[in-house]
């Protein structure tokens, strides 16, 4: 287990999307982040306290956790600096990146020396099985994106506690690094082989009552030339009974591709939906899930009700509005 709470860092993160992994503890769990500890040139920002290592140490943060997705997911020896200073003053490390900690001899050393786990949540702890295809009993639902960082965790993690609230079965179901967390437990979609990806996304929502609801953690989109892998695991792996449309507006091109720009919210649609109908016939876009962050309030209920006309399905920024219709459209079903 990941001794909690935690010192979330920042890094050199360049801005708020690379610090992706904080935000989200943050938001959902903010019980568990004691402080932000940023580097120079940082161009995030959670909006909670700055501390440096002593101080969150002396205020009972345990674990310094890496709260920083960037493209490659690289260690920098910059951030070594800091990391094995943690280590030296007793801290845990967690970290999400593909680059692993226990793959850092320097790091492996120092936290052996000080008594200290090293805990890399992104690596598989289960052989998973090849997919099967087979039907399961329960209901699952997965937002699937325009682009990555659009909200699809964000979006999934509302729905499920408004169903909860409302005292519905339902269970949020982590796929990446942020999920697992903030939940403590998932699969780490995106380091498990190729071949497992679908089978893990089967293992990770199997049987369950008629009337529980899954919630699919999305990751990537079908349409980013790097990450449309990933995507089409949830897709044909969790053979959702219902798909959420996620979207932020404001982006003038595809995460991390400028050359290319993001599909219209009908070409997701079709797309996905062509897709998810291959291991669930009777598969339906049922809402749309808006990422307003960058819009003013009335910016958003313009947006909203403008798409929500043109695309006649409940459209909502689920964050700033809540879940709520997004939860009557699967009660719908």
């Amino acid at each position: 287990m990941i001794k909690t709470p935690y010192l979330l860092f920042l890094g050199n993160a360049p801005d708020q999307l690379a610090a992706k992994v904080a935000i989200g503890i943050k938001d959902w769990r903010p019980e568990n982040a004691v402080a932000q500890f940023r580097m120079a040139g940082c161009g995030a920002d959670l909006g909670i306290q700055d501390m440096t290592l002593a101080e969150a140490k002396a205020v009972g943060a345990k674990t310094l956790v890496i709260g920083v997705a960037n493209r490659g997911g690289i260690i920098s020896d910059a951030w070594k600096v800091v990391l094995k200073e943690a280590l030296a003053m007793g801290y845990d490390l967690a970290s999400g990146l593909h680059n692993l900690l226990r793959d850092e001899a320097d790091l492996v050393e120092t936290a052996a020396a000080h008594g200290c786990r090293l805990h890399d949540v992104r690596v598989p702890s289960v052989q998973y099985p090849i997919a099967n295809g087979k039907k399961r009993s329960g209901k699952r639902c997965l937002t699937v994106g325009t682009d990555c960082s659009v909200g699809k965790m964000y979006t999934a993690m509302a729905m499920d506690a408004e169903m909860r609230k409302r005292g519905l079965k339902s269970t949020f179901r982590a796929t990446g690094q942020t999920g697992i967390l903030i939940t403590g437990g998932g699969v780490p979609l995106d380091a498990v082989i190729a071949d497992f990806m679908a089978g893990s996304v089967e293992y990770l929502t199997p049987d369950n009552d008629s009337d529980h609801w899954d919630h699919i953690e999305g990751q990537g989109s079908l349409f980013h030339v790097s990450y449309s892998g990933v995507t089409m695991a949830l897709v044909h792996g969790g053979q959702p009974d219902a798909l959420i449309l996620g979207h932020e507006p404001t982006r003038t091109h595809m995460r991390g591709l400028p050359e290319y720009q993001q599909p219209s919210l009908e070409e997701l649609r079709d797309v996905a939906l062509t897709l998810a109908r291959v291991g669930n016939p009777a598969c339906e876009v049922v809402g749309i899930s808006v990422n307003t962050q960058h819009m003013s309030d009335t910016e958003a209920i313009a947006y909203l009700a403008q798409v929500e006309a043109r695309m006649s399905l409940p459209t909502v920024d689920p964050i700033r509005i809540g879940a709520g219709p997004l939860v009557d459209a699967l009660a719908a079903l």
